[in-house]
């Protein structure tokens, strides 16, 4: 059960500390006081989705968190599973924040989670039913997950679902296969010749690089041909100029003649035989590479070929010589499928066969188990129903079962309704009113969630279009779930507001221009004001009061 609600700048709540208790807890107030805040924190806290906008106003983070006591075994199980379990085993703390840039921090336990993990733990704490579930009724496509919810098809459904999913990726692959003789010659042509043209190009690892190098060579041969000769006539000069290797030969043989003199021109002479034997080396080096320069026209025409073709090719089939490989490669491996064509599709026939096979025994085991589920989910409705003022109703939860295998087998489901005698069972959506939406909503809510391990369930405004004796009977239902699981119903009804074990209500203030909210338990005294509140507005009249008593004390004989 859900024992401690803290909530703290979510909205227009700055703080809020609520106690609940076991039974049926009634949340009322003025309309936009923020009730619907509260049920957000704690959707909030059952790891569903958040926004920003949540966060109050002018508050860096809002925070929510949850005590828990009373777990049911399969949570215990499920926080041992995920290493989650607390100081003490029976309680569980849930956590989280979300700050104003969006961002949100959960805790289980104190330590940290995903708000994936808090939605794992959500089914075994707490239901929600809100406004828009009766809605939801109403769409025939979600008639068949209230079946299987109830019939407890989940583990069917997990063998089944993989298969189907299967056979949709066999049937495409198959039916590509099976494309026209024509297209898959035509194709096997192009690529062909695409892996012939890169095949026959013979491309190596960077030789686009390589070659333009050589490319760049050559476009600078006059270049570096003029330089090596400059070079070679300062260094050798020619029949009339001596070049610097003669002067440097001069220099050197001049020191060194002066060692007979003296010795302090040795450093000298060593330094001049020096400069003069690399002057040497240079001009020998740049003769020699002068003879060896390489300006072949017929190489350079080959090279400018060859970026030509490479250029083309990556045009075609890639930006790169890695993906021209790449590209090389997979259609190499499409032409070894579009060879081996015929053998591939038979093989896969044969599989699809063998799926479609345990797909439909798998299908006709469901069919069977929402057929036999199907007629005692009517029975329980019908049965809930009449308690809720519907006694004359007919419900049938029609299971139609095709031939054909889809998403949930061979079956459709649609709820069917006739709330008048001899009036035929039609769609829910051609039928029930606002009111009577209501109660076959909470008719279904009690029947599946029987069984369940929640905790705790909400009615959110589950009184919507009922008035009188059938909001009588909503609350005398609510009254009968709460005995069996711990119950808290937003309601605008005194007659359903009067049923209730504890009554919290939810008020709105404003303080120096911002709005303040404020959730509060009631005595006697102030319950009694509340529901005459629910029955007259905000002037209070004596005979609303007289009647608010009435209702207690009509409430308090039903216990």
């Amino acid at each position: 059960m859900l024992q401690l609600l803290h909530i703290e700048n979510i909205a227009v709540i700055e703080r809020a500390d609520i106690e609940l208790e076991n039974g049926l807890t009634m949340l009322s107030g003025e309309t936009g006081a923020g009730k619907s805040i509260v049920i957000d924190s704690i959707g909030a806290i059952l790891g569903k989705r958040v926004s920003r906008d949540l966060v109050r106003a002018g508050a860096q983070k809002g925070f929510v968190s949850a005590v828990f006591t009373d777990l049911s075994a399969g949570l215990v199980s499920l926080l041992d599973e995920l290493a989650l379990t607390g100081d003490e085993p029976d309680t569980l703390h849930l956590q989280r924040q979300i700050t104003a840039d969006g961002k949100s921090t959960c805790r289980v336990n104190m330590k940290p989670v995903s708000a994936a993990v808090l939605r794992q733990l959500a089914p075994y704490l707490i239901d929600i039913h809100g406004q828009n579930d009766g809605q939801k009724l109403l769409d025939e496509q979600y008639h068949i997950d209230y079946l299987d919810g109830y019939a407890g098809l989940d583990a069917l459904l997990a063998q089944y679902r993989p298969k189907y999913q299967a056979l949709l990726a066999l049937r495409r692959e198959i039916t590509a296969l099976e494309t026209g003789e024509q297209e898959r010659l035509q194709r096997i042509d192009m690529l062909s010749f695409h892996k012939e043209e890169i095949e026959q190009a013979a491309l190596q690892p960077d030789e686009d690089e390589t070659l333009a190098q050589r490319k760049a060579y050559f476009d600078h041969a006059g270049k570096i041909a003029g330089a090596l000769e400059q070079v070679r006539l300062a260094l050798s000069g020619d029949d009339e100029v001596g070049g610097a290797c003669a002067l440097l030969d001069q220099a050197a043989a001049a020191l060194a003649g002066l060692h007979e003199v003296s010795e302090a021109f040795d450093a000298m002479a060593e330094q001049a035989e020096e400069v003069r034997l690399l002057a040497a080396d240079l001009r020998d080096s740049v003769i020699s590479r002068s003879d060896n320069l390489d300006f072949s026209p017929a190489e350079r025409e080959w090279v400018e070929q060859r970026l030509d073709l490479i250029y083309r090719l990556k045009q075609k089939y890639g930006g790169t010589l890695e993906e021209i490989a790449a590209y090389h490669e997979r259609i190499t491996s499409e032409l070894e499928t579009l060879a081996d064509s015929d053998n591939r599709r038979e093989a896969l026939r044969e599989q699809y066969r063998a799926e479609l096979t345990e797909a439909k025994r798998l299908a006709g085991q469901i069919s069977e188990k929402r057929r036999t589920a199907a007629a005692r989910l009517e029975k329980q409705i019908v049965r809930e129903l009449s308690e809720l003022d519907m006694d004359k109703v007919k419900m049938r939860v029609a299971v139609h079962t095709g031939a054909k295998l889809a998403a949930h087998g061979f079956d459709t489901v649609t709820f069917e309704i006739s709330v008048n005698p001899g009036e035929p069972e039609k769609p829910l959506s051609k039928v029930a009113s606002g009111g009577e939406l209501s109660r076959i909503m909470l008719a279904l809510k009690n029947v599946l969630t029987a069984g369940e391990d929640v905790g705790m369930l909400i009615f959110d405004e589950i009184d919507t279009g009922v008035s009188g004796h059938a909001a009588q009977q909503i609350a005398r239902k609510l009254s009968a779930i709460a005995k069996k699981k711990q119950t808290l119903c937003v309601t605008h009804l005194p007659q359903i507001a009067a049923m209730g074990d504890h009554h919290l209500r939810i008020s709105k203030s404003v303080r120096d221009g911002r709005s303040y909210t404020a959730v509060r338990p009631m005595d006697r005294a102030q319950r009694v004001d509340e529901i005459a509140r629910l029955l007259s507005g905000e002037q209070i009249s004596d005979a609303a009061r007289r009647n608010a008593e009435e209702l207690l004390e009509m409430a308090g004989q039903e216990d």
